[in-house]
């Protein structure tokens, strides 16, 4: 008879010491899970911010001087392009991620093509409001470039966990896939920014 109450009591302490291992699993997931929502949601803040101010630059370069036309245009098509992709906050996945990145990018080369054609008129260099622009230009680069980092980098622990044994086992279970981050295309070294 004791032995039999000591074999229930070991497998009910076994019970509940898996049972708290697992909670705690599951609940370490779903932490990384939204850090990796968090860090998506800050990509998307930065991205927002450029679209925000290109608009600005447009009406300073526009107003500044009698600026060739497809230049404004075409930082004006790339916005459009930009800011028309749909992005889900809670749907983050490779494909919409490069999706965007691929757009944003285009808008920071037609920005630096935009101030590329700035060198030709020096009083807009000179003008206040664009040397305003363009610092806060150069903070919202860095601020994607350190967005971006660490949105791979929530990434990348999420998948160390996901993926390393026996929480694996809970990840299958309770439907936590791996997640893919930013995928660069060969050669791409480097995302566009922009320069001044």
């Amino acid at each position: 008879m004791n032995k039999k109450k000591y074999s229930i009591f070991i497998i009910g302490a076994l019970l509940v010491v898996m049972g708290i291992w697992l909670v705690t699993t599951f609940n370490d997931f779903v932490k990384k899970d939204e850090k990796v929502i968090l860090q998506w949601n800050e990509v998307q803040n930065s991205y927002q911010r450029r679209l925000d101010l290109i608009p600005n630059l447009v009406n300073i370069v526009k107003g500044g001087a009698d600026f060739e036309q497809t230049t404004l245009q075409k930082i004006t098509e790339a916005r459009s392009k930009a800011s028309s992709i749909n992005v889900s906050t809670t749907k983050v996945d490779a494909t919409t991620f490069n999706a965007q990145s691929e757009a944003q990018d285009e808008l920071a080369a037609a920005a630096n093509r935009l101030l590329i054609t700035i060198e030709k008129y020096p009083e807009l260099q000179g003008a206040k409001a664009f040397s305003g622009l363009q610092t806060q230009l150069e903070r919202t680069e860095l601020r994607i470039k350190i967005a971006r980092k660490d949105f791979n980098a929530a990434i990348a622990d999420y998948n160390k966990t996901v993926k390393s044994f026996p929480a694996k086992l809970v990840a299958a279970v309770f439907g936590f896939p791996a997640k893919e981050g930013f995928q660069s295309d060969a050669g791409a070294d480097k995302s566009v920014e922009i320069k001044f």
